[in-house]
């Protein structure tokens, strides 16, 4: 049978309350008395548990990590360090699959189930009423890579995407394009729209060079590679700036396989920086987003709002950089 917390209470002579206390963050309990109960602990095999305790102190340090883009690489790399980053602070992640989810009450009712003390909404796509419903039902949230806002209803932590747009135009222009084309994510996605205007807003100085401007249904491998197949086919741009590493990758391909190359023929600028995006098959030219500041910076406001729960929402904005590789003619 399992050792409980009465079998080390008596073990080392103390109350079964003086082994509560030891194994509760923040209770008094003397040095001598926690020497005590933990050396009976030892002995007995003892581990708290942690659903008993959350009964106690009303804290089950549950944190929702909620998705809705499980086909981007990327979020390997952010839901590492989203989890490692959680249970490094003794809090336990609750990671939900949001890809077929259209009502964020849904969402919140689920949550609220697993009575989950906090809730980060890791996502560049996700509607800004998904986080909003969670503060709505009273459950402490933050919002990873949402979109910028000077007077935000939720916490926001990510980047300015309409400045990666102009990053990207400001790219493209200085190495003489002419002929430029952005290929966005979803079209109904907030980053898309942002890094859309931001392009062409750039590109709107500049009459003498031509734009067009086409969406995948996703930001995934394939829907980069079907969106650019279709490009190639009707006659494609010099350079495209795509929305994503991924779509760049997946565009990437479609070119080669189509008997052109890259940057020869077609130039690539992508976003994100993620690793894959380094490998040497694919050398891609993208934007860096500074994703584990991103994160370090969501979990920093989701541990404060634990205990400050009515903490005033604000925006936290990282800059990104242009990491330069081999995607695109060099500037004249």
């Amino acid at each position: 049978m399992a050792v409980t917390l009465k079998d080390v209470a008596e073990r080392a002579g103390v109350s079964r309350s003086a082994v509560s206390r030891t194994y509760t963050t923040g209770a008094s309990v003397s040095g001598k008395m926690r020497a005590k109960v933990e050396k009976a602990a030892r002995e007995l095999g003892y581990h708290p548990n942690a659903l008993a305790s959350s009964l106690t102190t009303g804290r089950t340090k549950l944190i929702g990590l909620i998705s809705n883009n499980f086909h981007n690489p990327i979020f390997l790399e952010v839901f590492d360090l989203f989890t490692r980053g959680l249970q490094d602070r003794g809090l336990r992640p609750l990671l939900v699959n949001l890809s077929d989810e259209t009502d964020p009450e849904n969402s919140v009712r689920m949550l609220r189930q697993y009575s989950v003390d906090g809730v980060i909404v890791a996502s560049s796509t996700l509607p800004p009423g998904f986080a909003k419903a969670f503060r709505d039902a009273g459950v402490p949230v933050v919002h990873s890579f949402g979109r910028l806002s000077s007077s935000p209803h939720v916490h926001i932590v990510g980047i300015d995407n309409v400045e990666c747009g102009h990053m990207a135009a400001r790219t493209l222009l200085a190495r003489g394009y002419t002929q430029l084309g952005f290929l966005g994510g979803p079209e109904a996605a907030t980053s898309t729209q942002d890094r859309q205007q931001g392009f062409l807003s750039t590109i709107k100085q500049h009459p003498q060079v031509r734009v067009s401007v086409f969406f995948a249904d996703a930001y995934s491998f394939d829907a980069g590679r079907r969106a650019m197949l279709r490009l190639v086919a009707d006659g494609p741009a010099e350079a495209y700036f795509c929305g994503d590493d991924v779509l760049s990758i997946g565009a990437l391909s479609a070119i080669q396989d189509s008997g052109l190359g890259v940057p020869d023929d077609i130039g690539l600028i992508g976003l994100n920086d993620m690793e894959m995006a380094g490998w040497e098959n694919i050398n891609l030219t993208t934007i860096h987003q500074p994703i584990r500041a991103i994160v370090n910076s969501s979990i920093e406001l989701v541990v404060a709002m634990l205990d400050e729960s009515d903490r005033c929402p604000e925006s936290r904005i990282f800059p990104c950089q242009l990491t330069e590789r081999g995607t695109l003619r060099p500037v004249p």
